[in-house]
């Protein structure tokens, strides 16, 4: 009896951890088969449907609605901070999960343009919105919420699994669309582009009935006092580390740039097939599913800077060879190029951050600091599919795009050097106080 007696703590921190991941993994997914969805279908289908009187730029003015959740995901962040640093990170999960799977499953029984007119896409835009706001507290809670209940040793191997999370719901809203390709045309633009936003449901249920069982973590029940206004505390004390994260935050302009606009350029040069492009991009995610917690492990090994800038800077110098790939329509070193860069190389600094991030917060502004600094580096990543889409238009060219993308590594890469390393610093002692 007495031999079990020592190893209940052990057992109980263990399982609150593998709970904390396994929600995250699950939480994340939706957040990210939402926002790939959102996505393909910008790129794809919604400029006919939202956008039909709008001809030629109906797709630039559609993937610009992608853009507009970003700009409610650092509002967001403000609100989903206040609550998780004030009431409790699991009350926050809980609402976010909930609130984002509603918006998604309604854009899916939205009515066309053709149907309702301009308030078609008023309420497309609006429904994005609150896409938006509930993402400004989703990844940042759960990763924050991990981050606080791991091991000081694994905290990013842990989180890697959110981040196989995201990556695994990025590639079901991939795979999720390809068998749409084989619908005619009327039936997709009619009733086929929904069954992706319908289905949605079913994550959101997963999703929420594991938030409802997380337990807070005892870094933020023994705190000894809270931030009265834990965004106000943050920009007194803290501006110069939301700064930073920020900055770092703005690596996932890759992602977009991959998952977004190279498909709508693929697709629109006509030199790889939408189906094509769309089996790539899952193929790339699916890989960064297993992959996500081996790079967690690496940098709970040899330090957070390292693997964040290798990943950064090479993940940016591998869409060279993607869109060089496209151009010349070689299938095969697209497939190569898309495994590589994100299944590999953006895989590193995602992951690291997701750990790093809420790192170098104390426990008492933890998630309002996550998240204000990852949502405001998000905005560059919102917005970028559409600014290169009208770099591009009319001139079917990629370069300024991907230069744009290499300048954004290398200074993300940068501020990331001027960040503590804290893979040895224990959990209690995170944030410097």
């Amino acid at each position: 009896m007495s031999t079990t007696v020592p190893h209940a703590p052990a057992v109980a921190r263990s399982r609150k951890v593998r709970r904390a991941a396994v929600s995250g993994f699950f939480g994340s997914a939706l957040e990210y088969y939402d926002f790939l969805i959102y996505g393909s279908a910008a790129a794809l289908v919604f400029g006919r449907i939202f956008f039909p009187d709008a001809g030629s730029t109906g797709t630039l003015l559609s993937i610009g609605t992608f853009g507009v959740a970003y700009v409610a995901r650092p509002f967001g962040a403000v609100l989903w901070g206040h609550l998780g640093d004030k009431l409790g990170r699991r009350l926050a999960l809980v609402l976010t999960i909930g609130l984002m799977g509603v918006a998604t499953f309604a854009i899916g029984l939205l009515p066309s343009y053709a149907s309702i007119g301009v308030t078609a896409p008023v309420l497309l835009v609006l429904l994005r919105l609150v896409q938006g706001l509930s993402a400004g507290g989703e990844s940042p809670g759960s990763t924050s919420l991990t981050v606080e209940h791991a091991p000081d040793d694994r905290r990013a191997y842990y989180t890697g699994f959110s981040m196989s999370g995201m990556q695994l719901g990025m590639a079901l809203g991939s795979l999720v669309f390809l068998p749409l390709a084989a619908l005619p045309e009327q039936q997709l633009l009619t009733w086929g582009w929904r069954l992706p936003f319908l289905l949605s449901g079913v994550l959101t249920l997963v999703a929420y009935l594991l938030r409802r069982k997380l337990e807070e973590p005892e870094v933020f029940t023994g705190m000894r006092e809270r931030a009265p206004l834990p965004f106000v505390t943050l920009l007194r004390e803290h501006g110069v580390t939301t700064l930073r994260v920020a900055v770092c935050s703005t690596i996932n302009v890759v992602d977009t740039i991959f998952t977004i606009f190279a498909l709508a350029y693929a697709t629109g040069t006509g030199a790889v097939s939408w189906p094509v492009m769309l089996a790539v991009v899952s193929l790339g995610n699916l890989g960064a599913v297993v992959l996500a917690p081996v790079a967690g492990r690496l940098s709970d090994r040899i330090g957070r800077k390292p693997v964040f800038v290798l990943g950064a800077l090479g993940s940016s110098l591998s869409l060279f060879v993607l869109f060089g790939a496209i151009d010349t329509r070689n299938t095969p070193l697209v497939f190569a190029a898309g495994l590589v860069g994100m299944s590999v190389l953006y895989t590193m600094p995602v992951v690291v951050g997701a750990a790093w991030y809420p790192e170098q917060f104390p426990a008492r502004v933890r998630y309002t600091g996550m998240a204000v600094g990852l949502m405001l580096g998000l905005l560059a990543s919102g917005f970028a599919p559409a600014l290169a889409q009208a770099l591009g238009e009319g001139k079917s060219t990629w370069h300024p795009t991907v230069w744009i993308c290499v300048g954004v590594a290398v200074v993300a890469s940068l501020a990331a050097l001027t960040g503590p390393e804290t893979y040895r610093t224990p959990t209690e002692r995170l944030g410097g106080r």
